[in-house]
């Protein structure tokens, strides 16, 4: 049979590339794109969500267009117990002080203090459970180091900080990083150990791979929806921690409100004037509810055996 001399011009010859031949079989799947896709279908969450960062965006406002400035309040015991009205949209407290701008003060206050705790909490967990789970030899320290400090409830330790230390948010902050990432490194270190002998990880260790990037690499992305988990629940955690504290008179000082010092100063009053509960209480929920229930739907979203 005879030969077309130009059947050469239909075929190319291709340099071999390795980075192109791994791709072959590679789908366009991002792990990302799908989360947000998952998260997306959860129309509830989503709505949550857009409360959240309302409330926050708000807290911010509120303070621009109030009539009274909480750097400028002045102590006015004649105007003590004024109802919510145009002039005061919140009302004022017993000693005849804005109410409004302590209320979006003390959120703002609040809200940053539980954020910088959770990602302080997120930093250490992950970091200590990541070792403890994977290096066995650090195994009996860190579980030592554990029921140590978990067998004592952690109100006892802030409270005796906040006694021999001092009240500050600086002080609080790292106090609760540091009596809180116990939970999450925990929670860690058991799923590091359920996935550390994978056979995939076995072959990684047997090619030589850093243990570095076998943690980062093949672990990590295992443990990202119960580390978003972690960090949602600790958001709230944090806040009734404060709100606790600060209705035990152990909280942030007077003069820096927060929501948990105006609901110790509404509990002598709240009978009488419920509106100087009702509103930080309010608050209160909406972040704790929100957080809760959107951090379960983003958990479940980034959860890789939930992508399609």
């Amino acid at each position: 049979m005879a030969v077309n001399s130009n059947d050469d011009a239909r075929f190319k010859v291709v340099e071999y590339s390795p980075e192109k031949a791994e791709m072959i079989g590679y789908s366009n799947y991002s792990y990302w794109k799908s989360v947000f896709h998952n998260f997306l279908k959860k129309k509830s969450a989503v709505a949550l969500l857009i409360v959240f960062v309302a409330l926050v965006v708000f807290s911010f406002i509120a303070l621009v267009i109030g009539k009274y400035d909480y750097r400028n309040l002045v102590t006015d015991s004649s105007k003590g117990f004024i109802l919510p009205n145009s002039e005061f949209w919140f009302g004022t407290d017993n000693l005849g002080r804005d109410y409004w701008s302590q209320v979006w003060y003390a959120t703002q206050t609040s809200i940053k203090l539980a954020c910088i705790v959770a990602i302080g909490e997120c930093v250490l967990g992950v970091t200590i459970g990541l070792l403890w789970g994977y290096v066995r030899q650090l195994d009996r320290f860190f579980t030592e180091l554990y029921n140590v400090i978990d067998n004592i409830p952690q109100i006892i330790y802030m409270t005796l900080i906040a006694l021999m230390v001092g009240k500050s948010f600086t002080i609080m902050a790292v106090s609760l990083i540091a009596f809180g990432w116990l939970g999450m490194a925990r929670n860690i270190r058991n799923l590091v150990m359920m996935y550390r002998d994978r056979e995939y990880n076995l072959a990684s260790r047997c090619l030589g791979t850093p243990t570095y990037r076998i943690l980062l690499k093949n672990i990590l992305p295992y443990l990202i929806s119960v580390i978003i988990l972690r960090v949602a629940l600790s958001i709230p955690r944090t806040i009734s921690m404060e709100t606790t504290l600060s209705y035990l008179g152990l909280g942030l000082d007077i003069n820096t409100p927060t929501l948990g010092i105006l609901l110790r100063n509404a509990r002598s009053y709240f009978l009488n004037y419920p509106y100087l509960l009702v509103f930080p209480a309010v608050i209160v929920s909406v972040v704790t509810i929100t957080f809760y229930l959107v951090g379960n739907a983003f958990s479940d979203a980034a959860d890789p055996r939930n992508h399609v």
